[in-house]
């Protein structure tokens, strides 16, 4: 990453402003022009410094739910049980942790009985036991992570 790399990830963490053109105000504040912010974009996500670029919608109160999802999954196939989890739109997030459940990933789904839905299927597909741990409160922490050096 170079400078310009650091000052768009640094900008995007604050949002994209509301007009009809979001990506061309912030490459005009930050110098460049809209292509140019689109073409870094799309190589920071294609060479996984930025795993993720998008909206963040709150399910909950669009009528849908958050889970938080453990499972134990084998070494020699967690790839395989990785893909499987991975191929459902409803999973946001999808870590391995060095930890006897070694899978964790988060659910959002339209309603909250696609919770349980989901997570049969799951168990149904990979043989595996899931753990599902319904958000009880939330919390906002407003992150933001300088990617200055």
């Amino acid at each position: 990453m170079d400078q310009l790399d650091r000052d768009i990830i640094n900008r995007l963490q604050a949002g994209l402003p509301i007009s009809e053109r979001p990506y061309a105000e912030v490459a005009t504040e930050l110098g460049i022009d809209e292509s140019a912010l689109l073409q870094r974009l799309d190589r920071l996500l294609k060479d996984k410094t930025l795993t993720r670029f998008g909206p963040l919608y709150d399910a909950a109160k669009l009528g849908g739910a958050f889970s938080l999802v453990a499972m134990q999954v084998p070494a020699g196939v967690f790839d395989e049980v990785a893909e499987i989890v991975n191929s459902y739109p409803e999973v946001a997030h999808n870590y391995q942790r060095d930890h006897a459940f070694n899978m964790w990933f988060v659910l959002a789904t339209e309603t909250p009985q696609q919770i349980d839905a989901v997570n049969r299927d799951i168990e149904q597909r990979t043989g595996l036991a899931v753990r599902n741990m319904p958000k009880l409160q939330e919390y906002y922490l407003n992150l933001q992570l300088d990617a200055s050096l």
